[in-house]
């Protein structure tokens, strides 16, 4: 996510990665010389190298790697797309139901182990490592239900760099499809190959999250037998820290089989509460404002206020911040939530320092039981399309 503040990485901790994990210390691949075009605003790019890519993360700037390709737009961007979202939840008494199922203890423990590995850097072998202990969980959750005899399945969408994405597909009455995303990669932007990066917030927590709304929603009979309007889709993806690399992969490709991706909802970073409690204010979801579907993003202040105990904030995060934009830069609406102003959002992201112990799994329940509400009430929602016109990807 966001730059950091370099002051809170104490050398202790850099030299204790160096002295306690020599077998991270492999030797820099040959990726490392290559070049990557990457574009940093719309119409905006630049060839970098890797240590470039990662200068500029330093420095706070976000961008896409599009040096294989990246989603167009250009099938959907030819007609003015409208999905009419509902104007409120309508499911209260299905979803309230299933938010008494959500489990506090279930998020501690899976962070818990998400977060031991090294890292999950997208090119290292425990990149792979933990998508391999992940998609166990997901395939597990799925597998323990009677989701599979009605069509459910988990599968890996593989990448060249070795870590895969991972999808869990659970069909409606319709192909139209609902996408509920976080990134499972982590990192540290000094020496990614070799240096720790636990990831426990960026975004161990907003794969856990996701997890445990997945678990909870395959509790309800009508999902688990397809009689949802929309089908479902959870994505953990791959490389998101190298340019949203994973996401950009799944949506091209899913552009190009002509996808009806009706919604799709990013979970980045979602249990840290303390900058917004250290500024003096209160606890809240944090809503992206830009480069977001107006519409969808207006459906999810009203799930925030119907199924949360705190209030949602409206901000910004910039451009290809998140996942939530390869579904955009494809024609599909997408919005993105965030744990708190971006502003207070965790500042020790991207360094051995992202742990487990500063973040508060209450804040990042608040977010299961938005996540949990939102794939609820679209997956029954009435999404039908209507096209007006010709458009570009900006209204979209």
């Amino acid at each position: 996510m966001k730059h950091i503040l370099w002051a809170v990485l104490p050398f202790a901790g850099v030299c204790q990665s160096f002295l306690t994990t020599p077998e991270a210390q492999a030797p820099i691949s040959e990726w490392e010389a290559e070049r990557f075009l990457i574009e940093l605003s719309p119409g905006e790019t630049r060839w970098v190298t890797e240590d470039e890519k990662w200068a500029l993360r330093q420095d706070g700037k976000r961008f896409m790697d599009i040096t294989n390709g990246t989603p167009g737009g250009s099938l959907r961007a030819a007609q003015k797309v409208q999905i009419h979202y509902p104007k409120k939840p309508a499911h209260n008494e299905s979803v309230t139901s299933l938010l008494k199922k959500l489990d506090k203890a279930n998020l501690v423990k899976n962070l818990g182990t998400f977060s031991s590995f090294h890292t999950r850097y997208y090119k290292s072998d425990y990149g792979a490592q933990s998508s391999a202990w992940l998609f166990e969980q997901v395939n597990g959750i799925v597998n323990a239900t009677d989701a599979p005899k009605y069509g459910a399945k988990v599968e890996p969408f593989a990448h060249p760099w070795g870590q895969n994405s991972i999808i869990a597909t659970i069909p409606g009455k319709s192909e139209q499809t609902i996408v509920i995303g976080a990134h499972q990669d982590s990192i540290n932007l000094f020496l990614p190959s070799i240096l720790a990066a636990p990831g426990a917030d960026d975004d161990g927590s907003g794969t856990v999250t996701i997890l445990e709304a997945l678990r909870v929603i395959l509790q309800s009979d009508a999902i688990v037998q397809g009689n949802a309007s929309n089908t479902i889709e959870f994505h953990w993806y791959s490389a998101e820290e190298g340019g949203l690399l994973g996401s950009q992969a799944i949506f091209k490709e899913y552009e190009q089989q002509g996808r009806d991706i009706k919604a799709m909802l990013q979970q980045d970073m979602t249990g840290y509460s303390r900058g917004t409690v250290d500024a003096g204010k209160p606890q809240s979801v944090g809503i992206i404002t830009d480069y977001v579907d107006p519409g969808l993003t207006d459906f999810m202040k009203a799930v925030v206020t119907e199924y949360c105990d705190i209030p949602f904030v409206l901000t910004k995060c910039g451009y290809a911040c998140s996942d939530h934009a390869s579904a955009r830069k494809a024609g599909y609406p997408s919005a993105f939530v965030i744990e708190s102003e971006f502003e207070y959002s965790d500042n020790r992201i991207h360094t051995t320092l992202d742990t487990l112990d500063v973040l508060d799994f209450d804040h990042m329940l608040q977010h299961a039981r938005l996540t949990l509400g939102a794939t609820y009430e679209l997956a029954f929602a009435d999404l039908n399309s209507s096209y007006q016109g010709t458009s570009t990807l900006d209204d979209l």
